[in-house]
């Protein structure tokens, strides 16, 4: 029985030694052995819904936004040439025959809007649709429409427009004043024609005004690149939520293409233009009838006023609100109900928020003196001049 143990032992150690060798010089003689075994590996497949976010993108803004923003173009009839009197001079049609008459021509422009309501309201800047004999909408999803104008406003160069169409994506407005200096941006528009476009930057600035591009500024500045046909588009956050409609661009090349200096109006004069224009068609602001300028160290100092901040009044129109009030040229307006004037511009904005009809109190200094005069605000002409207020 034992030698029988022991051949035993070692036949099958003989056997495990010659498997082991095989199996390590030539596994393919082995793989026969497992030809009836199925071994099925299930690799997980990632969920898009439960992908962590993409760090560095921004596409989950611009797909909340995009689809609210649209192309506009519209087309503007150019008048034929009137027919020369010497074109109906026999002698003339002798020699040159009968000469075909201008006709008139149509010339196109494009730009750029957002939809603010599902019910079919388009914010847009003026200057996009000024003097269109028509308008037609595209949105993102194929569809377009024709457009009809319920109200513009030049001074803020804002408009808004009216489709009806049903199922419209409407943007969410961000909060007002929101923007900070350094925040990411997206820039939304049909630039050049091209198709709509998303473009990247950061707030560069706030409260840019003097810049002479409306009477009423107080600009959002961008890096984002704002291209001829953005005008009218949105400038959204990182939420997708709308911080200001794009407007203009710092230029010096012919065709206007983007040196980094974009402009865009905030989404709080933007919402409050837009507002009063639906209710009234028209938007009214505030007008008191003087003429300003900014001050200088040289004026503060013959007045004796400590630093520059406020607006000179150098003339009081007869007859207008702050010549029934009271205001003398030579005042220096500090203040309107409270808030504080840095300069003949913001002096603008504050006077143009006032309600026609109401009372303000007007803080300024008169002969080196602060003095408070209480004026009745009247209903700014439409087109008063400029540095009237």
């Amino acid at each position: 029985m034992r030698k029988l143990w022991l051949l035993f032992s070692q036949t099958a150690t003989i056997c495990l030694a010659a498997l082991f060798v095989v199996g390590t010089l030539r596994p393919d003689l082995l793989s026969g052995l497992n030809n009836n075994a199925v071994v099925t590996i299930r690799q997980p497949v990632a969920d898009a819904a439960s992908a962590p976010p993409r760090v560095g993108s921004y596409s989950d803004a611009a797909k909340k936004a995009m689809p609210a923003v649209v192309n506009i173009y519209t087309t503007k009839a150019i008048k034929a040439r009137p027919r020369a009197p010497f074109m109906d001079d026999p002698v003339f049609r002798y020699f040159f025959g009968d000469q075909p008459e201008a006709q008139a021509q149509p010339g196109n422009n494009l730009g750029s809007g957002v939809i603010v309501s599902d019910s079919g309201y388009i914010l847009t800047n003026s200057h996009v649709v000024e003097a269109a004999d028509g308008i037609e909408v595209a949105l993102a999803d194929g569809r377009r429409v024709t457009a009809k104008v319920v109200g513009t406003d030049p001074e803020s160069d804002l408009a808004v427009l009216k489709i009806d169409l049903p199922k419209l994506p409407a943007i969410t407005f961000g909060a007002a004043d929101s923007a900070r200096v350094g925040d990411v941006v997206l820039a939304i528009g049909n630039p050049f024609g091209v198709g709509q476009t998303v473009t990247l930057g950061i707030v560069s600035a706030l409260g840019r005004t003097q810049l002479g591009i409306n009477t009423f500024e107080n600009f959002i500045q961008t890096d984002a690149a704002i291209n001829p046909g953005n005008s009218g588009g949105a400038l959204v956050d990182v939420n997708g939520h709308l911080i200001g409609i794009n407007t203009a661009i710092y230029s010096k090349t012919p065709g206007g293409a983007s040196l980094g200096i974009g402009f865009a109006i905030p989404v709080s004069t933007a919402k409050s233009v837009m507002e009063q224009i639906i209710q009234n068609g028209s938007v009214q602001r505030g007008w008191i009838g003087v003429g300003v300028q900014d001050m200088t160290p040289e004026i503060a100092e013959s007045f004796k006023i400590p630093g520059t901040r406020g607006a000179l009044i150098t003339e009081v129109f007869r007859g207008t609100p702050a010549d029934r009030g009271g205001i003398k040229v030579a005042d220096v307006l500090v203040a309107v109900d409270g808030k504080p004037v840095t300069d003949s511009a913001s002096m603008l904005n504050l006077i143009a928020e006032l309600k026609p009809g109401t009372a303000a109190v007007l803080r300024v200094i008169r002969e080196a003196k602060p003095i408070e005069v209480r004026v009745t605000v009247g209903k700014r002409p439409p087109k008063a001049r400029a540095r009237q207020e």
